[in-house]
């Protein structure tokens, strides 16, 4: 078992690395690969040092699995190129995602798509996949008509620039702007680049790719995508409208059932998800679940999810590990 980690330099390729090693995800050989500026470059992992490869390189290792975290535009050029040396790639941009020929999987709801033949597998959008996982098993039992989502999103999403201007700002001190505005005591509602339809890219993500991961082009979906100056996780108002009514006892019983989710729902106690504890887990948090009495068959609930774990990091390790367990690697 070959497997390289392409973007390895990155927030996301870091966090990767942690989720393996934290894992334990069972390997013989691991490439550490990004661009030609990082080549040489030392990364340790479990107390040994691996440098930095280059693309080409990489590509000419043949792994058996890319876990890329490199960007679109790389990983349009470059995830072909291994593919067609045999590797099976999990990327984490939106370059695939929707792409009718490619899956988009959150393993919990839909790795058993997968095949031998899939050579590229996209890794869905941080926010989608933890409101998906969270949906998906009410989905099965009252079947979703409509989801209205806002989210309040981590800066962390943007990457290290981003929080390097949070903390500027905090500090005081000048340095490089990624965001358009001050980010520190502040909310942007500005999520990526603005659409023609005057949505985002960002909240037209959301709404394409869970009618994909759903299985179902019927779900009406409408977002709004706001970017917060929190570091830790990424968090979401939800209501959702169901073709048929449910019990909230029932809504619970559910989600606690349900792999991958953890239920906080004490309100009496001031027990409810957030970010700060949200931050380095694996879980997507579910909470103050309740229906919505403005109308009928319709449910709110909060959840939040690490967006550098669940959302990125850990969710492509967890496809990576279905397709070792299950054999289907060619």
């Amino acid at each position: 078992m070959k497997i390289a980690v392409v973007g390895a330099t990155g927030l996301v390729g870091r966090e990767v690395l942690k989720v393996m090693e934290e894992r334990n995800f069972p390997f013989d050989e691991l490439m550490l690969v990004a661009s030609e500026r990082s080549v040489g470059k030392e990364i340790k992992y479990k107390g040994k040092s691996y440098k930095v490869i280059g693309l080409s390189d990489a590509v000419n290792a043949q792994p058996d699995v890319a876990i890329f975290s490199a960007g679109g535009s790389t990983s349009l050029e470059w995830a072909p190129k291994f593919a067609a040396a045999g590797t099976t790639v999990i990327d984490n941009s939106s370059a695939w995602r929707m792409d009718p020929n490619k899956k988009l999987v959150v393993p919990e709801i839909n790795a058993h798509t997968l095949t031998d033949e899939d050579k590229i597998i996209a890794n869905p959008n941080c926010s989608t996949i933890q409101m998906v996982a969270a949906l998906a098993p009410l989905h099965k039992k009252y079947k979703i008509q409509r989801i209205v989502v806002s989210t309040y999103q981590s800066v962390t999403g943007t990457g290290k620039a981003a929080v390097a201007q949070l903390n500027d700002e905090r500090n005081g001190v000048e340095g490089e702007k990624v965001y358009p505005h001050p980010i520190d005591m502040n909310v942007l509602p500005h999520i990526d680049v603005f659409m023609d339809n005057g949505y985002t890219k960002e909240e037209m993500k959301m709404i394409n790719e869970t009618k994909k991961i759903m299985g179902d082009d019927s779900i009406e979906v409408t977002a709004t995508a706001v970017r917060l100056p929190v570091i830790g996780g990424h968090s979401e108002a939800v209501n959702v409208e169901f073709a048929d009514d449910f019990d909230v006892e029932e809504v619970k019983s559910i989600l606690h059932a349900t792999e991958g989710i953890i239920v906080q729902d004490d309100v009496q106690n001031n027990l409810y998800p957030m970010p700060i504890h949200a931050h380095n887990k694996d879980e997507v948090f579910v909470g103050r679940i309740r229906r919505d009495e403005s109308k009928e068959k319709c449910l709110n609930m909060w959840i939040v999810a690490d967006n550098l774990r669940k959302g990125a990091a850990t969710n492509t390790v967890q496809i990576a590990e279905y397709l070792k367990k299950e054999s289907v690697l060619a």
